[in-house]
């Protein structure tokens, strides 16, 4: 994806955004709108706002593999509720041709911790037993027994490309990030050489990381009316192509946009 407006800000590195902004330990706000609101962020930004580039680049693709038990407890949990959930995923960054293992746990008052190994970027959809090892100790920090980490398998491929947005904002120098995915995509595992798949290229997630409660760009998608959803790819991706599944979470996002082409309540 390719925004006219981002020509117009300041870069920022990949090193420095890891310096300043990693933000690992993080509140998410995830947000789902229309393709075209996007482009309307040009107008409504602080001026201060940096984009991330690497070389020319402003815009990455990403490649993702999730991994969950025969018995899916990692989507079951989060579709409960859970407090002690997770995700195990594969990433591959494209265009930077890197690839890491990536687990993502909740930690304490609703943030989320991500830690991540490096991957074998020409083996995605598999886990070697190092990675394997890996699983096990995140699965055991959860409350689970580390021996499933042996029966994970891939149970749902996602792509998209990203932008990503940093200020530095208030007077202690907090700083928040945002990012923009499009050409959003899911698919399951392929079975007898068929492909089940979900494209949808005219919606867009807007999602901001902080370490506090609410950032600027909270604020800003608030005072147009944009209200966070609860929606997770991997859960609310696997829910729309599994309808067999239990999904009264997500049911919303499920049947007015995933399955429709209707959102309202933006201007």
């Amino acid at each position: 994806m390719t925004l006219s407006w981002t020509g117009d800000l300041a870069p920022i590195t990949l090193q420095a955004i890891n310096a300043q902004a990693e933000l690992q330990t993080r509140v998410d706000r995830k947000y789902l709108v229309p393709r075209e609101v996007p482009e309307l962020l040009d107008t409504w930004l602080d001026p201060r706002t940096q984009i991330l580039q690497i070389d020319a680049r402003r815009s990455f693709s990403y490649e993702s593999v999730y991994f969950d038990t025969p018995d899916l407890v990692a989507y079951h949990r989060a579709a409960r509720g859970r407090r002690r959930r997770f995700k195990l995923r594969t990433r591959a960054y494209v265009d930077s041709g890197i690839a890491f293992l990536e687990a993502k746990t909740k930690g304490s008052r609703g943030t989320t911790v991500k830690e991540r190994i490096p991957h074998d970027l020409h083996a995605m959809s598999s886990l070697n037993p190092e990675a394997r090892t890996y699983a096990g100790e995140v699965l055991s920090s959860v409350g689970l027994s580390g021996d499933l980490a042996w029966s994970l398998a891939p149970s749902l491929s996602t792509g998209y490309d990203r932008i990503t947005l940093v200020l530095r904002e208030g007077p202690a120098g907090a700083v928040s990030r945002l990012t923009i995915d499009t050409e959003l995509r899911w698919a399951l595992p392929p079975r007898n050489d068929c492909t089940t798949a979900l494209d949808r290229p005219d919606l867009a997630i807007i999602e901001t990381k902080s370490a506090s409660r609410a950032s600027s760009f909270d604020r800003l998608l608030w005072s147009h009316g944009i209200r966070p959803v609860s929606i997770s790819k991997y859960s609310t991706g696997l829910a729309a192509l599994r309808p067999d599944l239990p999904a009264n979470k997500w049911s919303r996002v499920l049947h007015q946009t995933l399955r429709s082409t209707q959102l309202e309540g933006i201007r």
